[in-house]
Formats: structure tokens, C-alpha cells, sequence
């Protein structure tokens, strides 16, 4: 088990970002700080994610439907619409040429997707502005993302926790480790790819009175 040196955020999802909050602390000790709202009618809220104690730029995204804003029907951003409870959907790694990553691994067979311009404004006003990919491989591959001069979200004065260990679970590996491999990067900068049923995300973490928890 290790936690991949790329990794910028782990997305957990839900159709209720109030429930996805409660889930989440219950289960670790820790409520996120609220992160603000996005155009797509979604809203987060945050946990920076700690290695041996130390900040870094690593942290958990909770997102959800906007409570703020009506809703005819559930977002789609990360397939909000399908999910019937909180569950770790996909995670994004921070390369530190985007372009260039995108460039590269389309040359070798996989396409990352277009890089979009994206932003937010955290509730104390201040605007969040960044840049990412998404390709078409589904959530098991991780999307790209660069913060440009934004501070990244791990950085900031959020609550923390301890990561142990990041990792894919796939009944067959092979193919997501060939879409690892044509992102060109060094090894250990994404989540290791395990043999399991059923395919999922495994995140592990430990809580302030030691005890560790896998979600």
C-alpha cells in the first residue's frame, strides 16, 4: 500500500452533499470545511490530507448537489446522478506540465481529454481558478489538474487526516495499468493497480486516536 506522489484530491460523491459530510465524519472524526459552489450546480467541502504529519498538497473532495440551488434533477458531474449513497469515485494527480502529459500520452495510444479552464469561489469570497482533463476511460483512470498561482486546496486552513494508503481494486488490471503507462510518468506518481473484486476505490486513512480506517 502506498499513497501515489501525483495525487491531488480523492473525490467521494453523493446525491446529498449534507449526508455525504455526516458519512465521512462519522467514519474518520473529521467534517469537512465547506469548499463553495460550481456551475454545474454542485458544491464540496474539504479535507486536506496529511503524510506523516505534514501538510501537502493532497486532499479529499465531498461533492454533492448544491443545497443552495433548486434541483429538477441530480447533477451528472461525477455521475452524481447514478449514486444512491457516498461512495470514492475517482481521484486527480497533479503532473507538473499538463499539457505536456496530454501531449505525451496521446502519443502513446491514450487520450487524457482537452484541458478546461475551471473556477470557483470558496464562501469567504476568494476565487479559486484551475485547470483539468477528464478522458474517456471512465473514473478508474485519474483526471488531470493544474492550479496554476491558486493555492492548492491541501495547503489551505482546512481540517486535516492522515493518509495511509490510496488504491484501485480492478478484477482485470492490465488495462488500466496500460492507460497508467501511457501517461508517461514516473512510477509511484499514480494509484497502484490491485487484483480484487468488486472494482473500487480503496482509501485508508488514521484517525486522531490511531485507529485506521479504510473507506
Amino acid at each position: 500500500m502506498s499513497v501515489p506522489r501525483l495525487l491531488d484530491h480523492v473525490v467521494i460523491a453523493g446525491p446529498d452533499l449534507g449526508e455525504v459530510v455526516s458519512w465521512f465524519a462519522e467514519r474518520t472524526g473529521v467534517t469537512a470545511a465547506p469548499g463553495g459552489s460550481h456551475p454545474t450546480g454542485t458544491a464540496n467541502a474539504l479535507v486536506a490530507l496529511t503524510v506523516d504529519g505534514r501538510r501537502v498538497p493532497h486532499y479529499v473532495e465531498l461533492i454533492g448537489p448544491d443545497p443552495a440551488v433548486p434541483h429538477e434533477t441530480a447533477p451528472t458531474t461525477f455521475g452524481i446522478h447514478e449514486l444512491d449513497g457516498p461512495r470514492i469515485v475517482t481521484y486527480a494527480i497533479h503532473p507538473d506540465d499538463i499539457d505536456g502529459v496530454v501531449a505525451g500520452s496521446r502519443e502513446r495510444g491514450y487520450d487524457p481529454g482537452d484541458v478546461w479552464d475551471l473556477s470557483r469561489r470558496r464562501p469567504d469570497g476568494v476565487l479559486l481558478e484551475w485547470r483539468l482533463t477528464r478522458g474517456d476511460a471512465g473514473f478508474q483512470a485519474p483526471f488531470l489538474i493544474d492550479w496554476g498561482a491558486t493555492e492548492q486546496p491541501g495547503l489551505s486552513d482546512i481540517p486535516t487526516l492522515e493518509i495511509v494508503s490510496f488504491e484501485r481494486v480492478e478484477p482485470d488490471p492490465e488495462p488500466l495499468r496500460a492507460i497508467h503507462a501511457a501517461l508517461g510518468l514516473p512510477d509511484g506518481s499514480v494509484a497502484d493497480v490491485v487484483e480484487g473484486e468488486p472494482a473500487r476505490y480503496r482509501l485508508t486513512v488514521r484517525t486522531a486516536d490511531g485507529e485506521t480506517v479504510t473507506l
